[in-house]
């Protein structure tokens, strides 16, 4: 009996830290973990850091200074999201749409970024150092130019 609450215990403690998170809207945040879709949702300043949110529906959200590090983003819709000076570094983002979404300020620092969609994105103050970024157009200091395959 002891074995099994601990086990109980042991699997729950991750999805009580990220619940317990101070979002912009703890209703949002619960309804994006419990679904994978949250559009329109307020989780500015949530820490979804490791979280896995393959093929998360979060168009038109806000995702202001949110902690995705090392989160597994592939498939996810950010459409018209707002990113802004948000911590995407070490992150898993192949084929993630970020179609007219602000990304003004986000850390791709580490980030793995493959086959992804900017198109009409607001990219200012990017960092991407040490980033791989295959098949995405990226903006730098304007309008995006392609970065494909260096080899």
């Amino acid at each position: 009996m002891k074995l099994k609450l601990f086990a109980a215990l042991a699997l729950a403690t991750p999805l009580f830290f990220v619940n317990s998170v101070n979002a912009g809207n703890s209703q949002d945040l619960q309804k994006l973990l419990s679904t994978g879709e949250c559009q329109q949702c307020n989780l500015s300043g949530v820490d979804l850091s490791g979280a896995h949110l393959i093929g998360a529906d979060l168009r038109g959200a806000n995702l202001a200074k949110a902690n995705l590090s090392g989160a597994n983003l592939e498939g996810a819709d950010f459409t018209n999201a707002n990113l802004k000076a948000a911590n995407l570094s070490s992150a898993f983002l192949t084929n993630v749409n970020f179609k007219k979404a602000n990304l003004n300020g986000v850390n791709f620092t580490r980030a793995q970024i493959y086959d992804s969609n900017v198109y009409g994105a607001s990219m200012e103050n990017l960092n991407i150092t040490d980033a791989e970024i295959f098949n995405t157009g990226i903006g730098i200091g304007g309008e995006g130019a392609e970065i494909t395959d260096w080899d």
